[in-house]
């Protein structure tokens, strides 16, 4: 991890088929700090989302086999426990923005990808999940 960068106490899971583009993005956002799971389609990623708690944000490609990203994110805002995490749709589809809207995604990114762009909407979003509570100092 580079000096000065703070690891992340939650996970960013990273949902497209192509794995290059997975493999590119884990190494790249572990570099940042970030902690990266991945998933090649939909429904590894809803089996992910519901065993692990973790997740603060997905980074949601929309043409995916089997369940594509428009159904992903339908069953996601279904279920009230995993609705609340934000969505970054990544795509090269010329109406990647007006389906982004569709999906109701908290921002937008085409493809192919400019990491630093990846970083800083990941950074703007920042961590959804309320803050490691402190137990209260016992009082002498």
């Amino acid at each position: 991890m580079p000096h000065g960068v703070a690891p992340h106490r939650c996970t960013v899971l990273v949902v497209d088929d192509d794995a290059e583009a997975r493999e590119l993005l884990r190494l790249s956002l572990t570099a940042s700090g970030y902690r990266v799971v991945t998933a090649s389609d939909g429904r590894e990623a809803l089996k992910y989302l519901r065993s692990h708690a973790d997740t603060c944000v997905i980074l949601l490609d929309l043409m995916l086999p089997g369940m594509d990203g428009a159904k992903f994110r339908a069953s996601q805002l279904r279920d009230r426990s995993l609705a609340w995490i934000p969505v970054v749709v990544v795509s090269g589809a010329v109406d990647a923005a007006d389906r982004a809207r569709a999906v109701r995604a908290q921002s937008m990114l085409r493809k192919p990808l400019d990491l630093d762009a990846v970083r800083d909407t990941l950074s703007h979003i920042g961590c959804r999940r309320t803050a490691i509570r402190r137990r209260p100092a016992i009082a002498n």
